[in-house]
């Protein structure tokens, strides 16, 4: 078989032959790489034949059916549809209200232009499908907030109230948006909240959920939906108040522990909530019925996996479930489903009381004068084995890893364990995952940050447990993924922040600025060779920011600490510390030449690192961004980082917890100064550039 022939079967279902990498080098995928990548799809490739057969499933998924159930459109532009319809022919276009507009395609056979964004449905002869006319941009921060809006960034499981036992919640992220809003902030950019696995108490990492559609029930706060009372009845009653004292009292999250006393308590109140005659019963039953299939399908494959445990007692990945249980649909799952209608119940009430609990929190912020409020953060793919992967199996790759080619940050690569949607599968579907994906995750925000955004356009993909080098980029249907986000967050009336950090294609960003979607800048990466940006000379369609949570904090890159933590942990020799510190000391007095010449210090002096914290605040502040967000690890000066990529026993990541009760943590001296310098500048800067 000819390579030529491989070539074009890879072509043919989106993956990228040729790429150029992180050094501005030109690359080439090797044959063996293809082959394994196209299996995984369910393309073999490994004789002509296959490559034939392969193609002819290919042509099938492309051209399903003829009509595709949705196509979109941006507005005030005549849609092409001759590759569908004949020119001339009649339709019935039906507005989200019911409105009805007749007419005929022209000689080109184009659906005349739409000038109101929506979804809309076709009829031409006897079929139907769905136009998603998409606003020309997102809704801009200048729009929502104004010119001089800054925030903060937070990762929420860390944050503290009295009785919270041992893992932050909605209850403390309601205090801390009140808390932030007096310090002027317009938005608080929170860590992710997507659902995990409740039978899986070692996994936590907020980046690899089991589902992107719900939320981790571990974070919800009971108290503050259903009242104080029943929460404390519930305690007693299963004899919990010590277990969470112990566990609120730890420096570090115990998950595990939290986990099993978390459920065991939801699970009390649960059954003391069903015993009837509750107020907030009909509250529920309209969030679930609300919630439709998608829901259903979320809560009984979390009663599935805790019951199809293996002969060793082990949850399992769904594809090694009974065959009757891998299908959702299967008449198995709706008859577990019967029987065990408490379980899936249980795990409904989780997702209320998560759900009431961050709308809770983003009312909070909005009243108390956040122009913005909740950022949500969508992380880039979910579990393989989870909720979302068996529930939605013709628009996810269950069987491929997305992560990151070997870059200027992990000479490695990167393979994160995750799955990631299906090209065809989600034209397939009419993009229904990735809508529903959407709106879940911009329901009770003001804003979304999209980890990886370059994952619109193309993810590094390798089959499941591959190293990372034996990748391939698969292509994505950008322009229609494109105009779909734009016409979520035009629905929702929220700003969209896109993580564009790593290999970017030439115009991509670019292309994210003209839609409104916020690009990223990150402080400690906005150099060349330890030759700093000024604060003027950052672009003014990317957020700035200090840091990142997998990177150092301000006060720990500063001081070295970060390299202290890479010898420890084995990523770095020790006798290399000392390579390490020169080229941290170079790094480190390009950037103070910048802060001080930003504040009017001499550039000659070394800055202490809570002054160079201080500094950096007021930087940030002057530059053109039209967000800035700080996290609030460099807000209160912290030296230690949340995540060491990479790192899984050795350093605690997503486990440690902010030093004081979200209501007041931002009110120390330190914090109180920085944040008053921090809003000061940022409107006298703003101020000054409209003058």
């Amino acid at each position: 078989m000819s390579d030529e022939s491989l070539i074009c079967l890879a072509e043919a279902a989106g993956l990228s032959i040729d790429w150029i990498d992180a050094d501005n080098r030109e690359q080439r995928v090797e044959p063996a790489v293809l082959r394994e990548v196209l299996a995984c799809l369910g393309l073999a490739a490994e004789t002509a034949e296959d490559v034939d057969a392969s193609l002819e499933i290919l042509a099938h998924k492309n051209n399903h059916g003829g009509v595709p159930p949705l196509l979109t459109c941006d507005q005030h532009a005549a849609l092409e549809l001759g590759g569908f319809f004949p020119p001339l022919s009649r339709f019935q276009l039906t507005s989200e209200d019911g409105n009805v507009q007749h007419g005929m395609l022209d000689e080109q056979a184009h659906l005349p232009a739409v000038d109101t964004p929506g979804y809309y449905q076709l009829t031409i002869d006897k079929y139907q499908l769905t136009i998603a006319i998409a606003p020309c941009s997102c809704p801009t921060v200048a729009e929502i907030a104004g010119a001089d809006a800054w925030g903060l960034t937070v990762q929420l499981y860390g944050l503290r109230r009295a009785n919270d036992g041992g893992l932050g919640d909605t209850q403390a992220l309601e205090t801390l948006v009140r808390n932030a809003a007096t310090h002027g902030a317009d938005a608080l950019g929170i860590s992710p909240v997507h659902a995990m696995f409740g039978a899986h108490i070692n996994q936590y990492s907020p980046y690899s959920p089991s589902s992107r559609l719900f939320f981790n029930v571990l974070h919800a706060a009971p108290g503050s939906i259903l009242g104080e009372r029943p929460l404390r009845q519930a305690i007693e009653t299963c004899g919990l108040a010590e277990e969470l004292q112990r566990l609120e009292q730890l420096d570090l999250i115990d998950w595990p522990a939290v986990a099993q006393s978390r459920h065991r308590l939801l699970r009390q109140l649960f059954d003391d909530f069903s015993s009837g005659g509750n107020a907030l019963q009909a509250d529920f039953d309209s969030f679930r019925a609300n919630g439709g299939e998608a829901l259903e399908n979320h809560c009984r494959f979390e009663a599935l996996h805790t019951h199809l445990r293996n002969a060793q007692g082990h949850t399992q990945h769904w594809n090694d479930w009974p065959e009757e249980f891998r299908d959702p649909a299967s008449p198995a799952v709706e008859a577990f489903a019967r029987d065990h209608a408490d379980e899936v119940s249980y795990h409904a009430f989780g997702q209320w009381l998560m759900a009431r609990g961050l709308e809770r929190a983003q009312v909070a912020a909005r009243s108390a004068g956040m122009r913005i409020g909740l950022i949500s953060d969508l992380a880039v793919g979910a579990d393989g084995g989870g909720s979302q992967a068996w529930s939605r199996q013709a628009e996810l790759l269950a069987s491929l890893s997305v992560g990151a080619p070997p870059d200027v940050m992990n000479r490695d690569g990167q393979n994160w364990g995750i799955s990631a949607f299906s090209p065809w599968g989600l034209r397939q579907h009419g993009f229904r995952a990735y809508i529903e994906m959407l709106r879940a995750n911009l329901a009770h925000a003001g804003g979304m940050r999209i980890d990886h955004v370059l994952g619109l356009k193309r993810l590094w993909v390798m089959p499941a447990g591959a190293n990372p080098k034996h990748g391939v980029y698969l292509n994505f249907p950008f322009d229609d993924m494109l105009r779909l986000l734009c016409l979520e967050a035009w629905r929702h009336q929220a700003v969209i922040l896109g993580e564009d950090l790593g290999t970017i294609p030439p115009g991509f960003r670019d292309v994210l600025a003209a839609r409104g979607i916020l690009g990223m800048r990150v402080l400690l990466f906005e150099h060349h060779d330890g030759n700093f940006q000024r604060a003027a000379q950052y672009p003014a369609q990317a957020l700035a920011t200090s840091t990142t949570h997998d990177i150092p904090t301000l006060a720990g890159w500063w001081q070295g600490h970060d390299i202290d933590w890479r010898i420890k942990v084995g990523q770095v020799q020790e006798s290399d510390r000392e390579q390490q510190w020169k080229a941290r000391e170079k790094e480190r007095a390009g950037l103070n030449q910048a802060l001080c010449e930003d504040s009017g210090k001499n550039p000659g002096h070394l800055l202490s690192a809570e002054q160079a914290v201080d500094a950096a605040v007021c930087f940030l502040a002057h530059t053109p961004a039209p967000l800035v967000l700080l996290p609030v690890e460099d807000a209160l000066g912290l030296e230690e980082q949340t995540n060491m990529p990479g790192i899984v026993e050795t350093h605690p990541n997503w486990r440690r917890r902010y030093p004081g009760d979200s209501a007041t943590l931002l009110d120390s001296p330190a914090s109180r100064r920085r944040l008053e310098s921090f809003a000061q500048a940022r409107r006298n800067h703003r101020g000054a550039a409209h003058r």
